[in-house]
């Protein structure tokens, strides 16, 4: 089962990524860039899996790029307290 097919799996994943990224020394812009770098991605190549990510990759695809920025930046701040730490 991939990690995209579960919503709380989605973003304990995230959060892990994220730790890890802290932990070896990436500061808070460089962590939002990289976030909005996957949902970019995300949006133009992989197709939702469920409802939360359908409705983020809607709300992605009728945002302009500051407003992209926005909802990555948000992903990253949903996610800062999940996963296994």
């Amino acid at each position: 089962m991939s990690v995209l097919d579960n919503w709380q799996q989605w973003k304990d994943f995230l959060a892990d990524r994220l730790h890890q990224g802290e932990n070896q020394g990436m500061g808070k812009d460089t962590v939002n860039n990289v976030a909005f770098e996957i949902g970019d991605y995300l949006a133009k190549q992989v197709e939702p899996k469920n409802d939360q990510e359908r409705i983020l990759a809607d709300l992605w695809s009728v945002a302009d790029e500051q407003e992209q920025h926005a909802i990555a930046n948000m992903m990253v701040k949903l996610v800062e307290n999940n996963g296994t730490k």
